[in-house]
């Protein structure tokens, strides 16, 4: 099928809706490949465009994809916090059973939004190192804010402390990070663990092995603030 040849954008709205064409194609094109593999040359043929039209909308790639890294931020925050909040975790009679139940919910939405996971990964290795420093900024202060809310969100279900909760969030979304690029869902190289026995130790499943860490986490928590 030809791909559309876009006009140069020539007004606010219209310029826009061109950002969101990109947007939307990059996201599509993540989940299918990976983000370490789509350039910016795919984006480009997704949306019918040129690779040179591409940089009047966004400076690189990496800026592409760090919007995408804090749109799905603020998403995963709204998710996760009404998780967390009191009719979620009101079948959790005891603290055991609330730390159990938050630290489910962590990892099952963080499971459940695989681009995120994969962006995890790239913001720090690259994404934040390939735009401008307004670009990090505006990007940063979108993500300090929807983790303070989830830390937030976590101390009134947990009774934790501000550094307790803010330490619960970076590991969750730290590991969710680093386990989803050890698992390598959906390529040759997860195929590969799984077809080789000596290799069985390295096929992760990532949504046990996170509540797992998560719920230690918690518990140790829990316990030091008992005592």
């Amino acid at each position: 099928m030809t791909q559309p040849k876009f006009e140069r954008a020539r007004s606010v709205e219209a310029k826009r809706i061109r950002e969101t064409a990109i947007l939307r194609e990059a996201a599509r094109l993540a989940v299918e490949h990976g983000v370490r593999a789509v350039t910016l040359t795919d984006i480009a043929a997704a949306v019918g465009m040129h690779k040179s039209a591409m940089l009047r909308y966004f400076e690189t790639r990496e800026e592409i994809f760090l919007r995408l890294a804090a749109a799905e931020w603020q998403e995963w925050s709204k998710e996760i916090r009404d998780r967390l909040g009191p009719p979620a975790l009101r079948g959790a009679t005891d603290s055991e059973a609330r730390l159990t139940a938050a630290a489910g919910a962590l990892a099952q939405t963080l499971v459940a939004r695989p681009m995120f996971c994969d962006l995890l990964a790239h913001t720090p290795l690259n994404l934040e190192r390939g735009v401008s420093f307004d670009a990090v900024r505006t990007f940063k202060i979108i993500v300090v804010a929807e983790a303070a809310a989830v830390s937030s969100a976590l101390c009134a279900a947990l009774g934790l402390t501000p550094s307790q909760g803010g330490n619960a969030v970076a590991t969750a979304t730290a590991m969710a990070g680093a386990l989803w690029q050890m698992a390598a869902p959906g390529t040759e190289l997860r195929r590969f663990y799984e077809d080789t026995p000596e290799l069985a130790h390295a096929v992760i499943d990532v949504a046990p092995r996170l509540t797992d860490i998560l719920t230690a986490l918690l518990r140790g928590y829990s316990t030091q603030n008992t005592a």
